[in-house]
């Protein structure tokens, strides 16, 4: 369902996202490594040409546009666009250190972008199609900026049962805590390959092709798992990190319970290691 909860407030979701990831721009930025096999299945099915011009939007601090930057040279372009200024800023850091100070960054809402028509080649979305509170209006937007025979390559989250790395988390918080002050999407509405495939059929893409990627991330307890969810999470990350003491620790207990089926043997000897899974679906569609 792409529907949006009630009482949505467009407005105060997105100054939340906003400053949510601004709060948390090092850390998503440090655990890259936890998402590497996604980004590389993405970027694969992008198939990105030298000299080509690219748009990584929702960008974060730039883990696709870094790399996608590596394959379009000699002679190519990305741009990194994100709503929260501050992931821009530690990706442009991060860039020019690995040597690349090429990397672009443009602050700008997803659904009302601030590029010329026919601007790029490629629009890449990694995970964030779904968290945009009107993800048609999104793609119309792409749509405008892509050329004539370009392409879009996205990712987002697949049906709720099928990413416990998202939902164990979710459960916790949905039993603990009374619902948000700021409605959210759910992270999930765009989970189904129908209802994807109809959005970007919807905005004008044809040739669509979806596929399923496993992500599967280990951690070396119930404590990084939960850390590892805050990085990634955004305005909650920013509302979480506004309780009481008492009441993260007892999320974070209530986690450690939740994670039980996905305890794995790590050669520690405390049994506390647990590998969890993630499916995301890889959608590719041409203007």
């Amino acid at each position: 369902m792409t529907t949006l909860p009630e009482g949505f407030d467009a407005r105060r979701f997105k100054a939340l996202e906003r400053s949510g990831f601004n709060r948390i721009a090092t850390r998503y930025a440090d655990g890259a490594p936890l998402r590497a096999s996604l980004q590389a299945a993405l970027l694969d099915a992008a198939a990105l040409q030298a000299g080509e011009h690219v748009l990584d939007l929702a960008a974060g601090p730039g883990l696709l546009a870094r790399d996608a930057l590596r394959q379009v040279q000699p002679g190519g372009r990305v741009v990194a666009s994100d709503i929260a200024e501050g992931m821009l800023a530690e990706g442009c850091q991060r860039a020019s250190a690995e040597g690349l100070p090429a990397l672009l960054a443009a602050a700008c809402d997803a659904e009302h972008l601030a590029f010329a028509d026919r601007s790029f080649d490629t629009v890449l979305v990694g995970l964030g199609l779904f968290i945009f509170p009107e993800p048609a209006r999104a793609l119309a937007e792409l749509r405008r900026v892509i050329r004539p025979g370009g392409r879009i390559a996205l990712s987002v989250w697949g049906h709720r049962e099928s990413v416990p790395l998202i939902s164990r988390a979710q459960d916790c918080i949905a039993r603990l805590l009374p619902a948000p002050r700021v409605a959210r999407p759910s992270v999930f509405r765009l989970g189904e390959p129908a209802v994807l495939e109809a959005l970007l059929r919807d905005a004008g893409f044809g040739s669509i092709r979806i596929e399923a990627h496993t992500l599967r991330c280990r951690f070396a307890n119930a404590d990084a798992y939960w850390q590892a969810f805050l990085d990634l999470a955004g305005g909650a990350a920013e509302a979480l990190a506004r309780l009481p003491d008492a009441t993260q620790a007892l999320l974070r207990s209530e986690v450690a319970a939740e994670l039980a089926p996905h305890r794995v043997v790590d050669g520690s000897g405390d049994g506390m290691a647990c590998e969890v899974e993630g499916e995301v679906l890889i959608a590719t569609a041409w203007r």
